[in-house]
């Protein structure tokens, strides 16, 4: 075993991490999926989350954004325990969710969905910065969301959860359902939305294609956090490579 990759068992811990999970359980019913899950997103960073099918990766984003309920485990933003806070109001804590289906209207129009999605925005030249971030949407804004390409309502999902302007933005898999041609264009997106202030945690499959934008990235593997490192030691980490990536 390199050095390099002797440290990615090791669980960092950021201590000055903008958003924080610690010892996350929970699960669905009498079935626990999760089993004391650590998260930390720093300031404009991009961390990425990844395992096999069946590890949790779903269901942790949805316990971080407080649609399921914390077994135990807390969440803390900003440094303020937000662990008994309700969905709606994650929002107003600057915490956005972009789930893997069912995250437009397909009924009302791009504009619409904007609009809906900035409901708590403050500012009203947020849909005319949502529409220079992706022009695509500028052009389909008359459009039934039912309408647009996978590519596009993807631009849409993520525009809509951009529109209260939120500190982080937590997405499940962003590629899914893609061309092959548009994946590369999503996550320039994804990278886009951190350059212009958002951090981001990514649920993603597509590993190869989505390490090249993330700045960390953790491993999760039957509900347990399995190893976490910066996106180059994940990548060249031959361990992770032989579990997860089949290289």
């Amino acid at each position: 075993m390199s050095e390099t990759e002797s440290d990615i068992e090791t669980l960092r811990r950021f201590d000055d991490a903008m958003f924080s999970a610690r010892g996350v359980e929970t699960g669905y019913g009498d079935l626990q999926v999760l089993y004391g899950v650590d998260i930390d997103i720093q300031d404009d960073e991009i961390v990425l989350v990844f395992g096999p099918n069946g590890a949790g990766k779903s269901t942790l984003m949805r316990a971080l954004f407080k649609q399921l309920p914390l077994w135990n485990g807390t969440i803390e933003i900003g440094g303020e325990d937000c662990s008994n806070l309700e969905s709606n109001q994650m929002v107003t804590h600057g915490v956005a969710y972009v789930p893997q289906t069912s995250n437009v209207f397909p009924n009302l129009t791009v504009a619409e969905n904007l609009d809906i999605g900035g409901i708590h925005a403050d500012d009203v030249g947020r849909r005319h910065e949502m529409f220079e971030l992706f022009p695509r949407l500028a052009e389909r804004q008359s459009q039934a969301a039912a309408t647009l390409s996978g590519g596009e309502r993807q631009m849409l999902a993520m525009a809509r959860a951009l529109m209260p302007d939120p500190d982080v933005l937590l997405i499940d898999e962003p590629s899914a359902g893609l061309a092959p041609q548009l994946i590369e264009q999503t996550f320039e997106h994804v990278d886009q939305i951190r350059q212009a202030g958002t951090a981001v945690l990514m649920v993603e499959q597509n590993v190869t294609a989505a390490l090249d934008v993330t700045d960390r990235a953790y491993v999760l593997d039957m509900g347990e956090n399995r190893f976490e490192a910066d996106a180059d030691t994940i990548r060249n980490a031959q361990r992770v490579r032989d579990l997860y990536l089949g290289q």
